[in-house]
């Protein structure tokens, strides 16, 4: 084989090889999970006559575009505290609205009132939130500790 035909074939390899794991990076990035970033809580008790409210906010990004954001509230000092939300728990709580706040991203507010008597028979302290996001490609992520706030 001449020098010149050898140079081509090991060139050609490598161009090859180089598409191939360019390809499967491709293909892995799609089955990365969702991530959450940017999440905070803002607790505002009752007053007077007028509601409190929990608002939570988290920027969450997923290649394949986020299907869904469910949030749930839990206070440390309760059973969640050693058994942890998991993705089961969270299929029956309440999603989060989403609206598009760059290419792969949504930026996702979740805000529930707090009424007077729901404040005063919940658990005083610190509270998490928990997040479970999920793509459209069907992988999810759950973070049990998305953001904190106090109940006080």
């Amino acid at each position: 084989m001449s020098r010149r035909l050898a140079l081509s074939v090991a060139t050609g390899v490598v161009v090859l090889g180089g598409v191939g794991a360019g390809a499967l990076a491709l293909a892995y990035a799609g089955d990365q999970p969702p991530a959450i970033a940017d999440s905070s809580a803002r607790y505002t008790a009752p007053v007077g006559e007028r509601d409190g409210a929990l608002t939570f906010v988290a920027d969450v990004s997923a290649s394949s575009g986020v299907r869904s954001v469910k949030v749930l509230a839990w206070p440390e000092n309760s059973s969640l505290a050693k058994n942890r939300p998991t993705a089961k728990d969270m299929a029956a709580v309440e999603s989060a609205i989403c609206k598009p706040a760059g290419q792969d991203t949504v930026r996702c507010t979740y805000t529930a009132p707090v009424r007077r008597s729901d404040a005063q028979s919940s658990p005083h302290g610190v509270w998490h939130v928990a997040v479970l996001a999920t793509a459209k490609d069907g992988t999810t992520t759950l973070d049990d500790e998305a953001a904190d706030f106090t109940v006080g």
